[in-house]
């Protein structure tokens, strides 16, 4: 399921918080309809199910294999200062996917979508290939 366009300012609202801490006892993976409700902040992102474990997914396609690996830089600089960090992968030699979830809770919580939404507002286009810069 991906994401439908939302408006500017929903995503904007998600990208201007701070991810919490993932250890608290408080903490607790969150239902399938309020995931989708945040879904709609994010365009761009889908959830996907991996072994009944949701995670929020993202894909582009790299210039190059250097700038997949750049692109991982930018990302982990944001990931870093939230303390919050994503699965990376660069199969072959260009495509660049992100999984984001919470391991501690084996789901998806709030912070899974703030650093989406973060990465998300990041200029991502001097790393993508041209066709696939505008399509993401």
């Amino acid at each position: 399921m991906h994401a439908s366009t939302p408006s500017l300012s929903s995503e904007m609202e998600l990208a201007n918080k701070k991810c919490g801490r993932c250890d608290s006892k408080d903490i607790g993976a969150m239902s399938e309809q309020t995931a989708n409700e945040l879904l709609q902040q994010i365009p761009d992102w889908s959830i996907l199910n991996d072994d009944g474990r949701p995670k929020l997914h993202r894909s582009w396609k790299a210039k190059s294999f250097k700038k997949g690996l750049e692109l991982f830089q930018c990302v982990s600089d944001v990931a870093e200062a939230e303390g919050h960090h994503p699965d990376l992968h660069l199969v072959r030699w260009n495509n660049v996917s992100l999984d984001i979830w919470t391991h501690s809770v084996g789901g998806l919580s709030e912070n899974d979508f703030i650093l989406a939404a973060k990465v998300s507002a990041l200029d991502l286009e001097p790393f993508l290939r041209k066709k696939a810069a505008a399509n993401s």
